[in-house]
């Protein structure tokens, strides 16, 4: 794949903040709609409390995944080793790598949820937690790849550094559809 002509790697401070200011703009627009949504979900966080103590790990493993992969992507697009293609094992492997540490890393979740809630005696039953949990966890792996895999390429197709725009667009928007996938998810299950 040839490389777009452009500033692709190009440290010239102009060219970065030209190309950054307006994303963290949008960015920062994107974040308050999370934190919104977090406010007309009080009531439900306010009534099973446990809820509130899973929410930042919630969306920001969302958002560390989705980084995860970006950064690798971005590295194999750099060395001239990828193309985002059906057939690329290496792709396909990365992917699985990250749906196999989330399901990891939110099963945690509920299990630590549920100790905390145990020890301080405003937890929900542990089955309930798990459904919770890898539910919205797995939704928010999904969502994180995808956009992990779109705006890697979309940024080299460009010709903008995918290094300085992937993980800002990957985490701020895997905050926000985390937030609405969790809190969705735990609205269902609890029936609220």
């Amino acid at each position: 794949m040839a490389v777009p002509k452009g500033a692709l790697g190009s440290w010239d401070a102009r060219h970065i903040v030209r190309t950054m200011f307006p994303l963290l703009v949008v960015l920062s627009t994107v974040v308050l709609a999370a934190g919104i949504t977090l406010e007309d979900a009080e009531a439900l966080l306010a009534e099973y409390g446990i809820l509130a103590v899973m929410v930042p790990t919630m969306i920001g493993t969302g958002g560390n995944l989705g980084a995860i992969l970006s950064a690798r992507l971005t590295t194999r697009f750099h060395l001239g080793t990828t193309e985002i293609s059906p057939t690329d094992r290496v792709l396909w492997a990365n992917v699985g790598a990250i749906l196999a540490l989330a399901a990891t890393v939110f099963t945690a979740l509920a299990v630590g949820a549920y100790a905390v809630g145990a020890a301080f005696g405003f937890g929900l039953p542990l089955p309930t937690l798990l459904v919770i949990s890898l539910a919205s966890g797995m939704s928010v792996a999904v969502i994180a790849i995808v956009f992990s895999l779109a705006t890697t390429y979309a940024s080299y197709r460009l010709g903008i550094d995918p290094d300085d725009t992937t993980i800002p667009i990957v985490t701020n928007v895997v905050d926000v559809c985390g937030m609405l996938v969790f809190l969705g998810v735990s609205g269902i299950v609890l029936g609220a």
